[in-house]
């Protein structure tokens, strides 16, 4: 096996499908027709600092957050929507 073999996104593909996704590396490997060896290699090249993986965890709890808050507010606005079309024929 040469190293020029893959290209970098090829790997760092194969790294998130276990880092992002949370595949197992054995099966990512067999999927890809890669050692395992080369996923941990490849793990080691590509993969982010801590510091980075926790602000992206920060970052992906407040967009869910955010997300959460987003339903809500909309759901309170259909039913003031409702509640005023309501209203307005009652006044008629």
């Amino acid at each position: 096996m040469s190293g020029g073999r893959f290209t970098n996104e090829f790997k760092r593909d194969a790294v998130a499908q276990v880092e992002d996704r949370g595949y197992p590396v054995r099966e990512v490997a067999e999927r890809l027709g890669v050692s395992t060896k080369s996923i941990y290699t490849w793990q080691k090249q590509f993969s982010r600092p801590a510091k980075v993986v926790q602000e992206v965890d920060v970052q992906a709890d407040e967009i869910r957050r955010l997300k959460r808050d987003l339903a809500r507010v909309t759901e309170e606005r259909d039913i003031l929507k409702k509640a005023t079309a309501y209203f307005a024929r009652e006044s008629r």
